[in-house]
């Protein structure tokens, strides 16, 4: 099964001609989906728009993070707990660390240096480092851990507990808990403020984002949001939060500074993630229920143009390098819709269009999005 595009012909010819870039003979970008019912990663080449590459990994993959310091992909296997290294050159599984009972996720610090794992069936988390690749600390945390997100600095990690009702905040020199601080009920997902002041965390059982001080290790705020509030999206400013309010179709938008809900608005039905462009312009969201994304414009408050169709079930979402495409993983279809941002012409009736589908594995999971320079070998 192959990818084809949707515009055909000499559209085709003239739509890739017009607008495609030029690259490096040495420039890669890959993308890399974790399929959780076939045990494999896909790995799709960004430039060309097709798949190049089925990586058989664990059990019931799941989260994927890329390191920003090497070539290296990290994806959680959630059935058969353990970590697969994929080195992106040659994209091959080059090494495999057991962790503890049914990991999700995967977070991998700044500096390269480490990965944090939660095993939701294990109430702990593992610390990996990523040099050796080998676990130098297990930390015991709250019960059925969601997942975990390290703040730029590195110094703290922050932990959901599900089951607990509770955030962990594990001090990442001595990988001890500090501070286990009581928030809403069912957290979830975690958003960390660019300077480290500040972590939110999504409840999705109480309608709630909680607002925790890491400088003192405090709850300053509970925010009232909309129902089962899923996923955090972060301006990488770190002036506003939006979240994705699953079963309000709505997101809403939180002030970071001062701790307050400035709006809400519908976006589609059953929102489940949301990622900000990197001059914090615009917001893309998928609506897993709509079969569709949105795309808000941040500094004007609204949609800028009717929601975009993609395939079943549309969750994980990744720019690419450019930001002039944006991949989102449709879970049930099993494939990848492209949506190309373009300056319009007249014949042109939107900034944004679907531009292709590619064939992923079954129920893809996650994805993220790798570029790099292939230095030739020594």
């Amino acid at each position: 099964m192959i990818a084809l595009p949707i515009v055909a012909g000499f559209g085709w010819w003239y739509f890739h001609q017009r607008t495609l870039p030029s690259y490096d003979p040495a420039y890669r970008e890959y993308a890399y989906i974790t399929n959780r019912k076939s045990n494999t990663v896909s790995v799709i080449d960004v430039r060309a728009f097709h798949p190049i590459k089925t990586v058989h990994v664990g059990n019931a993959p799941t989260g994927v993070a890329a390191s920003s310091t090497k070539n290296e992909v990290y994806v959680v296997n959630s059935g058969s707990a353990n970590v697969s290294v994929i080195n992106a050159e040659r994209n091959t599984v080059v090494a495999t660390v057991g962790v503890h009972a049914a990991p999700y996720f995967i977070d991998v610090s700044a500096d390269g240096r480490r990965g944090y794992v939660a095993n939701s069936a294990s109430a702990n988390v593992s610390v990996i480092d990523l040099g050796t690749r080998a676990i130098i600390g297990t930390v015991r945390v709250g019960n059925s851990p969601g997942l975990v997100r390290v703040s730029p600095d590195a110094r703290t990690a922050v932990v959901s507990n599900r089951a607990s009702d509770s955030v962990s905040l594990i001090d990442t020199h001595s990988l001890s808990v500090r501070k286990t601080i009581a928030v809403c009920h069912e957290p979830t997902d975690i958003a960390i403020l660019p300077d480290n002041s500040k972590a939110f965390v999504a409840c999705s059982g109480s309608a709630q984002v909680a607002s925790i001080d890491l400088k003192t290790d405090k709850l300053l705020a509970m925010l009232d949001v909309g129902k089962t509030p899923v996923s955090l999206a972060l301006k990488p400013d770190g002036g506003e939060l939006v979240v994705c309010n699953f079963d309000s179709d709505s997101i809403s938008i939180i002030e970071t500074t001062t701790d307050e809900v400035s709006g809400s608005y519908l976006v589609g039905t059953h929102p489940a993630r949301g990622l900000v462009s990197k001059d914090n312009s615009r917001l893309y969201v998928s609506n897993f229920g709509s079969d569709s994304v949105a795309v808000y414009d941040i500094d004007i408050g609204k949609i800028v143009q009717p929601p975009l169709p993609v395939g079943s079930q549309p969750d994980g979402l990744a720019l690419s390098k450019s930001e002039n495409l944006l991949l989102v993983l449709d879970s049930q279809s099993g494939d990848i819709t492209v949506i190309q941002k373009r300056k319009p012409r007249k014949f042109e009736p939107g900034e944004y269009a679907l531009l292709t589908m590619i064939p992923a594995g079954v129920q893809p999971s996650n994805i993220v999005v790798k570029s790099f320079l292939l230095l030739p070998a020594k």
